[in-house]
C-alpha cells in the first residue's frame, strides 16, 4: 500500500523542506516524492543535510509544472488545507484519511496523491478544486502553522499506521472491482463538459457563479469509475452533436 502513495510538494521555496520531507517519508516507507514548479533548487547542502540519510529520494524526485501532471495517472488526489474555503468541500482528518487508504490502494493500478502547498501560502483554491478531498491537521487554533516536513511526517505517520493494520489483519476474500478513472480522465471531462455547457448556453464563463466549481465537488466527490466517465463522455458528445457542435 505504501509505495501507492505519492507525495506531492507545490512551490516549494525552501531546500531544507525538501530534504525534511524526505526524512519524514523515508522514516515512514514513502518513496514517492513528486514536486511542482519549486522555487528553489532541490539538490543542495542543505536539502542534502535535512534528508539525514534520505537523500536517494532527492535524487530521485521528478518535477512537473503543473499538478495536473504530477497527478495525472493517480484516482484520488487529497489537498492538505489549513483554511476554510467559500465553497466547502469533502473534509477529513488524518485519521479518516488513513481509514481510506486499503479500499483506497485495492484496485490494481490506483495511485493515491497527498498534495502540500507553499511555505507561506499554501494551496490556491483552483489547486484544491483539482482534489477528490481535503484534509485537514487539527492543530492548536491559537497557533495553527505547521513546518511542511512536520505536516508531511503526520500524515506519513497516519499512512504507516493504516498499512501495519493491514499487514495484521487477514485479507478479504477478493472481489472484482472497476477501476476508477485517473486524475488525467477526469479533467479531460471537466474541459470536454465546460465546452459543452457553453455551446448550449448553459454556462457563461463571463460569469460563472462557481458553476463549474460545484460540479467539480459532485464528480469528484462520486468517485466515477472509468467506464462511467466514458458514459458521460459519450453523453456529451451525443449532445454536441445534437446541439450542432460535432466534436472530434
Amino acid at each position: 500500500m505504501l509505495e501507492r502513495i505519492r507525495i506531492v510538494l507545490i512551490g516549494t521555496s525552501h531546500p531544507g523542506n525538501i530534504g525534511g520531507v524526505a526524512r519524514a517519508m523515508h522514516n515512514m516507507g514513502l518513496a514517492d516524492l513528486a514536486l511542482v514548479a519549486p522555487r528553489c533548487e532541490v539538490l543542495t547542502q542543505d536539502s542534502i543535510s535535512r534528508a539525514s540519510g534520505a537523500d536517494h529520494l532527492l535524487h530521485q524526485v521528478r518535477v512537473h509544472t503543473t499538478l495536473e501532471e504530477a497527478v495525472a495517472d493517480c484516482t484520488l488526489a487529497v489537498g492538505a488545507s489549513a483554511r476554510s474555503r467559500t465553497l466547502p468541500w469533502p473534509m477529513l482528518s488524518p485519521r479518516e484519511l488513513a481509514d481510506r487508504l486499503p479500499a483506497e490502494c485495492k484496485p490494481e493500478g490506483a495511485r493515491i496523491a497527498l498534495v502540500f502547498g507553499r511555505e507561506d501560502s499554501g494551496l490556491t483554491n483552483a489547486e484544491l478544486q483539482r482534489c477528490h478531498a481535503h484534509v485537514h491537521i487539527p492543530t492548536n487554533a491559537d497557533f495553527s502553522s505547521l513546518n511542511l516536513a512536520a505536516a508531511v511526517q503526520v500524515l506519513a505517520y497516519e499512512c504507516r499506521m493504516a498499512w501495519l493494520g493491514q499487514v495484521d489483519t487477514p485479507p478479504a476474500a477478493a472481489v472484482d472491482e472497476e477501476e476508477l478513472a485517473t486524475h488525467a480522465e477526469i479533467e479531460h471531462y471537466f474541459e470536454h463538459l465546460e465546452r459543452t455547457l457553453i455551446d448550449i448556453d448553459f454556462h457563461d464563463p463571463a460569469q460563472p457563479r462557481q458553476l463549474m466549481a460545484r460540479l467539480r465537488r459532485l464528480y469528484l466527490r462520486a468517485r466515477p469509475e472509468r467506464m462511467e466517465i466514458n458514459i458521460l463522455r459519450g453523453i456529451l458528445s451525443a449532445t454536441d452533436k445534437a446541439a450542432g457542435n460535432p466534436r472530434r
